[in-house]
């Protein structure tokens, strides 16, 4: 598979899933820990596209949004 592939598949899966996590978030019914999960998951996408395309700022962003998913896991787990 050639890297556009790779970030295609990176981009959309984790744009997916952190509207999943927003959803779940916001509708507040009790599903707190899957949306964190699923936040943690979508920046370790989102991570992996930073990567394929250098792109260094938003890789530091995902880092962040990872240590706030692991809080969100502690917080409500």
């Amino acid at each position: 598979m050639n890297k556009s592939i790779y970030v295609t598949i990176f981009e959309v899966s984790g744009s997916a899933l952190a509207i999943a996590y927003a959803l779940l978030i916001a509708s507040n019914t009790g599903n707190e820990v899957l949306g964190f999960t699923l936040l943690l998951i979508s920046s370790a996408l989102f991570a992996g596209w930073a990567v394929i395309d250098r792109r260094w700022a938003f890789l530091a962003l995902q880092f962040f949004y990872a240590v706030s998913a692991i809080i969100g896991l502690l917080r409500w787990g």
